[in-house]
């Protein structure tokens, strides 16, 4: 088994190998690129991606200091009309922005840190910091479905952001090493904008992830050249890109079934033109 060099792990690659070896294997190892569908219908799961996309953008601009005003010209969807009004009756009370004098922000903020041989990246959409030291991990989720908590509480994110904010966030908490017990993570879904969910972290759970994370690490690495087995939970193939490749069938899964429902991906080629928002006079 061969990574290149300059392989770095995320959330979603890990995520990829605990479901699917198979799948892991043909993306990152083989870089095998297949034409099928992730979900259907197919338009309807592109558009509901890209305004998910843009949505971020806008959250990220406006956090960036751009008037709430100036970016309602952006919204041309019935989606992104609704998250996005969710998040201005919302943003304040939930980040602490109208209690917390001197919260400090940061938006769209990438980090990265070594995990074995290679490095573990992400890239968060909001970190608050609060004058108490305590710092919260913001998830902007346009998922149609609001999954179980149980299910939520297993995903990779849940695992992997938290710990690597504790391992590789100091320039965040004014250069001092940040305590587990200090952070915690909200995950925000604009269809569902009474319902945060939040995870606190602790220390126990800090060293219970550098474990798993390191344990997953050392799997892969381990794992020889020959074909990597397919998962056992064929549910999760309809959702894949490589199901016909694999004989796991031809038709995508419905886009409002699963229990992850659709976001935009980590690969999603999809981008706000900030010059657009550069030319709006405020």
């Amino acid at each position: 088994m061969t990574l290149p060099d300059n392989f770095q792990f995320s959330q979603g690659s890990l995520q990829d190998f605990v479901d699917c070896r198979r799948r892991f294997q043909l993306r990152y190892i083989e870089r095998r690129a297949w034409p099928a569908l992730q979900t259907e219908p197919a338009m309807e799961a592109e558009r509901h991606m890209r305004q998910g996309a843009l949505f971020h953008r806008l959250v990220q601009a406006h956090l960036l200091g751009v008037p709430a005003e100036a970016l309602d010209a952006l919204i041309q969807d019935a989606d992104l009309e609704r998250w996005w009004g969710h998040y201005l009756e919302n943003v304040k009370d939930l980040t602490g922005f109208r209690n917390l004098s001197g919260l400090k922000v940061h938006p769209e903020i990438s980090l990265s840190a070594p995990l074995g041989n290679y490095r573990l990246v992400a890239k968060y959409d909001l970190v608050t910091v609060q004058p108490d030291g305590g710092l919260t991990i913001f998830d902007w989720k346009t998922s149609r479905k609001l999954p179980k908590l149980a299910w939520l509480a297993e995903r990779l994110q849940t695992r992997v952001y938290p710990y690597l904010l504790v391992q590789a966030g100091t320039d965040l908490n004014q250069g001092m090493p940040i305590t587990p017990e200090k952070v915690s993570m909200v995950y925000w879904y604009a269809d569902h904008p009474d319902q945060p969910v939040r995870f606190d972290y602790n220390q126990a759970d800090y060293q219970k992830d550098a474990e798993y994370l390191q344990a997953l690490v050392d799997t892969i690495q381990r794992s020889g050249d020959d074909q990597f087995p397919l998962t056992d939970d064929e549910r999760r193939c309809a959702y894949c890109v490589y199901r016909s490749l694999c004989d796991r069938g031809v038709r995508a899964g419905d886009m409002d079934a699963s229990e992850e429902g659709l976001e935009e991906g980590e690969d999603f080629d999809f981008e706000l033109d900030f010059e657009q928002i550069a030319e709006i006079e405020f």
